[in-house]
């Protein structure tokens, strides 16, 4: 029995309920053993976990989650990147969602934090993302937002996790409500309104050469026409959606045909974005990265000069250098490190009242503008500060501060296992405290497994370049040895 769908003269809906159990899903099989959702949601390959009928059911408990859970009642929001997995997990999302009776809206192609900011600002009661960020075209993510536009709780991730593996009980009523799907590409553009209405009034961008990288993924109909609205003159690289070439040598993760380009165009800076537009890294004049440390320090030195930050307080993550701690101290401000992601970023921001922080991959919450890390937003309000200050961002990165040589290495360890539980690995573990006691308070070793890759990053710095390349070589050596294999 098919339920109907109309609308009532006060515009709302009138749903017929149909008869439906969840058994009409089929069963899943082949789930891994280890958890489902790393820190920015469930991520992996197209076509191995990531399935059509996987995210129907993800949908479907996601749906019966969030209906259970909720605090307002309204739609799902999905959003996308271009890669070319993404139509199919966002429908197949999208009929699980309906199949739990909750309405969907579509907004086909956009940003991440598009997403984060149309769900925190409508009555939708939850948004998901499907994208895999910086990964390469062949992995696909599916990222949940809660009604408030910041990440799902990771015990309503559990929840779900559980009603996928047969083990959440609900009080699921047999007669139920089929969900509508419902197209809102134009919502859209309220967000780019949004990205304009949160920058100074009247300031211009005239004269200032702007290369963006949009990394053939989910700004290209974002960024080029908001730094255009600002006077701006833009050059733009890998503009178009392309599921083939998302981040492929291009975007936050592969710096080198901006810098080329920025060299070729006599730019004044320019910006590159991964594929889901979260992130943004920035190259000034001489071609220099400006990563998400000197991005912080930037805007965070801008905010403390206005009175607007709090305590003086920045949050990073346990990656970010010392040269750029120890000179944000120096200005009188205080650091604050959480573990790597900017879901831990975001929670010690809403415990201490920080009002902005981030990650070194150019990862940036501002809470002064939304709750979410936005790429875009953040290339703006950069750009804007390097007009303010009458300098070139050239000019602002060489008075800042100076980088401790960081050396990081990725080693691929496919058993999630091994990733997970790195720690019970001796040889690791001797190897780390070896290289702690040779460098003292000279340097540091942050050994951890990535949360959206099959990799352990490896990362050493120390005051000597020598140092960090050899104590790096020697980690990643006792790790390809002992877990890689």
């Amino acid at each position: 029995m098919v339920s109907s769908l109309s609308r009532n003269g006060n515009g709302r809906i009138n749903r017929t309920s149909a008869t439906i159990t969840p058994g009409f899903l089929g069963q899943l099989t082949h789930l891994p053993n280890s958890p489902l959702f790393g820190t920015d949601g469930i991520r992996g390959k197209a076509g191995d976990l990531l399935t059509a009928p996987f995210a129907l059911q993800l949908g479907f408990w996601a749906g019966q989650v969030l209906k259970m859970n909720r605090v307002i009642t309204g739609p799902v929001i999905i959003g996308q990147d271009s890669r070319n997995s993404s139509d199919m997990l966002a429908m197949a999302m999208a009929a699980g969602l309906t199949s739990a009776g909750l309405e969907v809206w579509q907004l086909g192609l956009c940003p991440t934090p598009c997403v984060a900011y149309l769900t925190r600002t409508s009555d939708a009661m939850g948004g998901i993302m499907i994208s895999a960020s910086h990964n390469p075209p062949e992995d696909n993510g599916i990222k949940f937002f809660n009604h408030e536009g910041t990440k799902l709780s990771s015990t309503l991730a559990q929840q779900i996790e559980d009603g996928l593996r047969g083990n959440l009980s609900l009080p699921l009523d047999p007669t139920r409500e089929w969900g509508k799907i419902y197209h809102q590409s134009g919502l859209v553009d309220s967000y780019c309104q949004f990205l304009q209405d949160n920058l100074p009034q009247n300031l211009e961008l005239q004269g200032m050469r702007v290369i963006l990288d949009l990394a053939w993924g989910a700004s290209v109909n974002v960024a080029a026409k908001a730094f255009e609205a600002l006077g701006a003159q833009v050059i733009c690289l890998h503009d178009l959606p392309n599921g083939d070439r998302i981040n492929v040598n291009c975007g936050s993760t592969h710096l080198e045909l901006l810098q080329s380009a920025i060299e070729e165009y006599q730019a004044d800076l320019g910006f590159a974005f991964d594929g889901d537009a979260d992130r943004v890294m920035a190259v000034d004049s001489h071609g220099r990265v400006v990563d998400g440390d000197y991005i912080l320090y930037l805007w965070g030195k801008y905010l403390l000069q206005q009175g607007k930050l709090p305590n003086n307080l920045l949050v990073g993550t346990v990656m970010a250098n010392l040269g750029f701690e120890r000179a944000w101290e120096a200005l009188g401000g205080q650091f604050m490190r959480t573990a790597v992601g900017d879901r831990h970023v975001q929670a010690q921001m809403w415990e201490t009242g920080a009002m902005l922080g981030g990650e070194q991959s150019g990862h940036i919450i501002c809470h002064h503008y939304g709750v979410s890390g936005d790429g875009v937003q953040t290339a703006l309000h950069l750009a804007v500060l390097v007009r303010e200050s009458g300098e070139s961002l050239a000019s602002l990165v060489e008075n800042s501060f100076q980088t401790y040589p960081q050396i990081l290495r990725n080693v691929r360890v496919e058993d999630r296992d091994r990733r997970r539980y790195w720690q019970e690995c001796t040889p690791l573990t001797e190897a780390i405290a070896q290289a702690e006691t040779a460098m003292g308070n000279m340097g540091r070793v942050l050994v951890r497994p990535s949360g959206t890759e099959p990799l352990i990053r490896v990362m050493v710095e120390s005051v000597s370049a020598e140092d960090a390349h050899y104590w790096v070589e020697y980690l990643v050596q006792v790790v390809k040895e002992n877990l890689a294999g």
